[in-house]
């Protein structure tokens, strides 16, 4: 493993990170300051971060800030690791309040300007839960079983709601497309049609997703450089069929047999402008790339808070906070940087197996259940991927930022302030890090995420539930968008246990009910499952049971890297177990052996 250093990519230089100092420690500058004891507790090594900001200003009198201090640009490669992740907490577990910025007057929560700037988004119209801002903080959604995790369907997100002023579903049209009561094509949409609810997922070893979606897009293209006009090729990385791609005669792009990738990314403009094949792990309709972009998204969206990258310097929203420098910044690119690091530096879920033979037994034959091709849940939640280290590359498991498939709007490698300041990389692996952490073995990391990162139809047919009433890939107002979508990111399930409830929506209580509503391309998968015993259904139910995100107290949790397993499953994977009073596990195992 790397030590855990800040990297800086254009000078090779490699600094331990510098130690900041204050006169007194302040509860006003502790990241985890009324933050939960659980989340206290694995994070406990970031204690004395906000102590070490690179930026740091004595608290005032009266101030209000949730995030008194912010990082200067260019601090989060002179500031320690745990500072740097402290204050990414604490960026995520903020309640931002009107002094640190938070609302946005004159801007929707997809950053455009209003569609009526004479009618402003202030008191009482500065919350709003379909169109935003909707949130005071991160971690008010992301809370599942501690912070970072999922959400309750109360913490649902009504996802393209943002694209209106302030939704009020008026029966008089206020005179304005998407202020409040009509929408692009000129109706007053109803509460299911003017958004789409989506359920909070979790982001535990988010960075290892990411990492993935990094490795398997950069394969992909180079699948697809090497195509010459009139030719083809099949569309595969780390195991995982995206179909074919193919070029006409004169050297144009024929995506038509190219599966699972969302639709920006496979526009292309012509022989020299080429489909960007690039996989977006984030948001359950496969709409982001990465964590920054991401947090970036947020910020505006959900809390009215503009980072500096995105929007520039000054008060971009008309909230009265210049945002130029020192306290005054709603977001700094290294405050960015923080927010991402720390979400990617959340520790992957692991297994919780119970004590008893009998719930053992049954985890053992659900997993194997899950993983054999007569059910066929695996052909999607593929139990696990491979980080691995390309030739001429940095290691799948070095988290580094910015991505370098960012969209405009987010931090770029080519952009000045990397060229500047270098970018900053971070061993996933450390055990510097909160635990657990998985192993490098044999050259390469598994990712036991149950996922092969891919969009799926999974809706059409159910005669219980309809599409989605609109499609975020596709421009607004357009015909695509008002289509409906179907298609998801197959679900990552590690930590699916104890980050209820399910489906897309929200609307199963139990995993059983979500099981039974695959339909689309997982329709055999269901009418499997609806064949098997009653036995046989419970055991993947309490194999699904297992896959949970573990307790705090286990940061340490010593990783077991297991080769005996189910045939095609997650055996090959490093298996973080425990059982229920906390002790780890060596799993599978054999029952009476």
């Amino acid at each position: 493993m790397l030590p855990l250093t800040m990297i800086r990519k254009f000078t090779g230089q490699v600094s331990k990170g510098a130690v900041g100092r204050m006169s007194r420690p302040d509860a006003s500058l502790d990241p985890f300051f009324g933050v939960n004891p659980m989340t206290r507790s694995w994070a406990s090594m970031t204690c004395t971060a906000a102590l070490l900001l690179a930026t740091a200003i004595p608290a005032q009198i009266g101030s209000e800030k949730a995030v008194p201090t912010h990082l200067a640009d260019g601090a989060e490669f002179s500031t320690s690791l745990p500072s740097l992740l402290g204050h990414g907490a604490r960026m995520f577990n903020a309640n931002w309040t009107a002094e640190d910025g938070q609302g946005r007057p004159n801007r929707k929560g997809n950053g455009n300007p209003l569609s009526d700037p004479a009618d402003p988004l202030v008191f009482p119209r500065n919350f709003n839960r379909v169109s935003a801002p909707d949130a005071n903080s991160c971690g008010g959604c992301h809370n599942l079983p501690r912070s970072g995790g999922g959400g309750d369907i109360v913490a649902n997100v009504f996802v393209l709601g943002q694209r209106f002023d302030f939704a009020t579903f008026g029966d008089v049209p206020d005179g304005f497309v998407t202020k409040g009561t009509t929408d692009e094509q000129g109706r007053r949409p109803l509460l299911q049609e003017i958004a789409n609810s989506r359920n909070t997922l979790g982001m535990f070893g988010s960075g290892y997703i990411e990492m993935l979606a990094r490795q398997m897009t950069v394969e992909l293209q180079a699948q697809r450089d090497a195509i010459a006009a009139g030719g083809s090729a099949a569309l595969v990385t780390k195991g995982v069929s995206f179909g074919t791609l193919a070029r006409f005669g004169d050297g144009s792009w024929d995506t038509s047999g190219v599966t699972g990738l969302a639709a920006p990314s496979l526009a292309s403009a012509g022989p020299s402008s080429p489909p960007n094949l690039v996989i977006r792990p984030f948001h359950q309709a496969g709409a982001v790339i990465s964590l920054r972009e991401f947090s970036n998204n947020a910020l505006n969206h959900h809390h009215g808070i503009q980072s500096t990258e995105r929007f520039g310097s000054g008060d971009t929203d008309g909230d009265g906070v210049a945002g130029a420098t020192g306290s005054d910044n709603e977001a700094t690119t290294a405050d960015v940087t923080a927010l991402a690091v720390w979400q990617a530096t959340l520790p992957p879920p692991g297994r919780v197996i119970p004590r008893g033979t009998a719930v053992r037994t049954a985890i053992m034959n659900g997993e194997a259940l899950f993983v054999s091709g007569s059910v066929g849940c695996a052909s999607c939640h593929t139990p696990s991927l491979s980080l691995d280290v390309p030739t001429g590359g940095a290691p799948g498991w070095i988290y580094s930022e910015p991505n370098p498939f960012n969209p405009s709007g987010n931090l770029r490698p080519g952009d000045a302030y990397v060229q500047n300041f270098g970018s900053f990389a971070v061993d996933l692996g450390s055990k510097q890090l909160p635990g657990p952490r998985l192993p490098v073995v044999g050259g390469v990391v598994r990712v036991p995420a149950f996922t092969d990162l891919k969009l799926h139809d999974i809706m059409t047919g159910d005669p219980a539930f309809h599409p989605e009433a609109l499609k975020m890939q596709a421009p607004a107002g357009s015909p695509a968008f008002f289509a409906g979508n179907t298609q998801f990111v197959t679900r990552k399930l590690w930590g699916v246990a104890n980050e209820p409830p399910y489906g897309v929506h929200g609307q199963y209580t139990t995993l059983r009910e979500s099981i039974q509503h695959h339909y689309g391309e997982a329709s055999s998968s269901r009418l499997a499952f609806l064949a098997l015993s009653a036995q046989d259904q419970g055991s993947i139910i309490e194999f699904l049971k297992s896959l949970q995100v573990l307790p705090a107290r286990n940061g340490n949790l010593t990783l077991r890297t297991l080769t005996r397993g189910f045939s095609g499953g997650a055996s090959s994977a490093a298996t973080m177990a425990i059982d229920d009073v906390g002790s780890p596990v060596a799993w599978p195992i054999v029952i009476g052996g």
